[in-house]
């Protein structure tokens, strides 16, 4: 067994079958299918041989003896022969497409959830042109192609042998000629990949440059509109343009003589073959008849063979995008649940921070030896100045990312050792911006419930100060909100996400500077439902409006990665040249200079 692998990697040093392989059981759910698509193609190449093998007969008793007593059932045989050949060859490309369809589908199920599953630092170093590229565009460039190229290689490989058979039924001598001008032209295609992964590679990674583009173009156009940015955008749009235009000129270079290369070596070896038939014609070792049927094989065998060149680029393509999606679909998680996890079914105790560490970049701490203890019911603000690391240390408890060192535990069990489910079922969050899902406002909101009842539903629009709002829209909570909710105010958001969390009901709430965004009179709404939905749970307040924190149990003061000062309103303000009191009265002086 080990030696028949060596013999698969001596002869498939890239990988392409080992990947390959790695694809079948995509297709074994349809394996009829997909064994009647690909058997279909050994007779369709078979069938190539009957028209040249007909002429032998054809030629030798019409053409060169003149009889009358001709074989007219030849030309009825080809034209049967062909269409069967024609019938078949639509059957293996219905079966080609519907298979192919349903596969392609079936590939980016699982890759979407894989996408789902993602950590936070992997879309933290991707652009949305990268995930496009990826989970979708290398899919189709596989999967739409993979059968069609599968259905051609075995349709061609049964097409040469056919051929070749009557090359060697008609004249050994020339067959052999045939043959080496065969491979000759078949090596260089085995150069192919290597020449053009790199340039493919870097294609590929420019066009997703121009979805993100296309993205940013969507996403950001107020801001494009209200700086007048139209000619900044263009120029970089343009320069992306160019770099993709001037790879795929590389890739031209890299792989345009093949055709032309192929052309002149097939041409040199019909040459050959017509100059030594032609003597052998004379001497009488071949008739007319072999003649003939040799040359009509030999042009039907190399006439693919001359179009491979033209092909190869994008057979080329789909095997490296097949790569990539083989990459994709090997890859794990960097966080996930261990096969002995606990389950969480709640929060009894507290939440300790143990002498954490955490990194976004290797050696560029961000927290540096971190430790409180937040206890069941406590609220607790973390406030400081901006990059500091307040919402790195509550974006640890749901695990959005795993710390460097240290422990951050809940009711004493490390957030590691437990599931990641039960984990994120018992956290809400609120976040500066609710990301809205395109569609209506009940769906938005039963987001964070989706068993929930309409009593419950209620309840939630009534606790989030929706309930008038959405009373007031004609169709109510059926009304559409647009693509990332772009037609409602930045309140109106924030409550739905509220509502959101009011669903869900979790007993740890995190509050990541829920009303930074908001003006005066959406903020005192919006505190009003947070309030409402601070009740009754473990909350953990990011926010740079110290008025807003000065209700907590208790205040954690970060600094540049450290905790230095924790403790209530009054005990912090009164702290001699304490950050927070310096923090406060800044904020104090700028609220008195306003009035």
């Amino acid at each position: 067994m080990e030696k028949f692998q060596d013999l698969i990697k001596l002869f498939d040093k890239d990988g392409v079958m080992k990947n390959y392989a790695k694809v079948i059981p995509y297709f074994k759910k349809y394996w009829f299918r997909t064994a009647l698509a690909l058997g279909l193609a050994i007779p369709i190449g078979s069938l190539d041989a009957v028209i040249a093998l007909s002429l032998k007969p054809y030629m030798d008793i019409v053409m060169v003896d003149k009889t009358v007593q001709s074989p007219w059932y030849i030309p009825l045989l080809i034209v049967a022969f062909t269409s069967t050949q024609g019938l078949l060859n639509y059957l293996s490309t219905y079966m080609n497409a519907w298979v192919g369809g349903k596969v392609t589908n079936d590939f980016k199920k699982t890759l979407y959830n894989k996408l789902m599953h993602k950590d936070s630092s992997f879309f933290d170093m991707r652009t949305s042109g990268d995930i496009m590229r990826w989970f979708n565009n290398d899919v189709n460039t596989a999967c739409g192609s993979l059968l069609n190229n599968l259905k051609t290689g075995i349709s061609r490989i049964f097409s040469s042998l056919s051929l070749i058979c009557v090359l060697l039924y008609n004249s050994w001598q020339l067959a052999i000629i045939a043959i080496v001008v065969l491979i000759c032209a078949v090596v260089p295609l085995t150069k192919m990949r290597a020449m053009i992964k790199a340039i493919t590679d870097k294609s590929e990674s420019a066009g997703g440059k121009v979805i993100t583009a296309y993205n940013e173009a969507f996403a950001g156009n107020k801001v494009v509109t209200a700086y007048n940015l139209y000619d900044y955008q263009n120029k970089i749009f343009d320069n992306v343009l160019d770099s993709v235009f001037g790879l795929g000129m590389k890739i031209t270079q890299k792989t345009g003589w093949l055709s032309p290369m192929m052309h002149i070596v097939v041409s040199v070896g019909i040459a050959a073959v017509i100059g030594l038939g032609s003597y052998m014609i004379v001497k009488g070792t071949i008739t007319s008849g072999n003649f003939v049927s040799f040359i009509t094989a030999l042009i039907m065998l190399y006439t693919p063979i001359k179009l491979l060149g033209n092909n190869a680029k994008n057979m080329q393509n789909a095997l490296l995008a097949l790569e990539r999606v083989i990459k994709q679909l090997e890859a794990q998680p960097a966080i996930k649940t261990k096969a002995d996890a606990k389950t969480l079914t709640g929060m009894n105790d507290s939440i300790e921070f143990k002498n954490v560490n955490f990194e976004y970049r290797k050696n560029k701490p961000v927290l540096k030896n971190v430790s409180f203890t937040v206890k069941k019911g406590e609220t607790f603000a973390l406030v400081g100045n901006s990059g500091g690391g307040k919402s790195t240390i509550v974006n640890l408890i749901p695990r959005f990312y795993d710390i460097k060192s240290g422990n951050v535990m809940i009711d004493g069990v490390d957030v590691r050792d437990i599931t990641l489910e039960s984990l994120r079922d018992n956290i809400s969050i609120v976040f500066q911006d609710n990301f809205l899902f395109s569609g209506t406002i009940r769906e938005n909101i039963m987001l964070g419930n989706l068993n929930a009842t309409e009593e419950e539903l209620r309840k939630a629009l009534k606790d989030s100060y929706l309930e008038d709002f959405v009373n007031s829209l004609e169709k109510g909570l059926e009304t559409n909100i647009g693509e990332r909710g772009v037609l409602l105010s930045g309140g109106q958001k924030q409550r739905i996400g509220i509502a959101r969390a009011f669903l869900k009901n979790a007993p740890i709430l995190i509050l990541d500077e829920a009303t930074s965004a908001l003006d005066n009179e959406a903020e005192k709404i919006v505190q009003q439902a947070i309030e409402n939905l601070m009740k009754d749970r473990t909350v953990f307040v990011i926010a740079h409006r110290l008025t807003t924190v000065q209700n907590a149990d208790r205040i954690a003061v970060i600094k540049n990665g450290e905790l230095v000062e924790l403790g209530n309103h009054n005990e912090l303000v009164h702290i001699e040249n304490g950050v927070y009191k310096h923090l406060y009265e800044s904020q104090f002086a700028k609220v008195g200079a306003a009035v």
